[in-house]
């Protein structure tokens, strides 16, 4: 089964590229940055980490998913020595969970705000 989720962003279809894709019982969740409605949310490490984060659990949610069921969790920054700040915020929702994670230092996105992108990997017991 394959079952693919978007949230209608015009870049979906211009890159062809889905938010999150299920296959069976794993869900594939694309990079994600800290873009709301209005712009880029937050102005640091930190705070942009944390709201992604809230976004991707309304990802996990509406895919019939939980913070609980993340098995890999990849954090790409601009500046890895922020990684500590970045790392708080992603604790406070995985200090438990303890998803396997990659910290990854890359150039800037497109849009030089976007300081932390987030990308996921999500699967339910069979």
């Amino acid at each position: 089964m394959r079952k693919t989720f978007g949230t209608g962003s015009v870049w979906e279809q211009t890159l062809g590229y889905s938010r999150a894709v299920q296959v069976d019982n794993t869900l594939f969740i694309s990079a994600t940055a800290a873009s709301g409605p209005d712009g880029i949310v937050g102005d640091d490490f930190y705070s942009q980490t944390k709201y992604i984060l809230e976004k991707l659990g309304a990802v996990l949610q509406d895919a019939g998913f939980s913070y609980e069921d993340v098995v890999q969790s990849k954090l790409y920054l601009t500046d890895i020595s922020k990684w500590e700040d970045a790392g708080r915020a992603h604790g406070e929702v995985f200090g438990e969970i303890r998803p396997t994670l990659a910290l990854v230092h890359v150039l800037p996105f497109l849009d030089p705000r976007m300081l932390v992108e987030i990308e996921l990997v999500a699967q339910k017991s069979a």
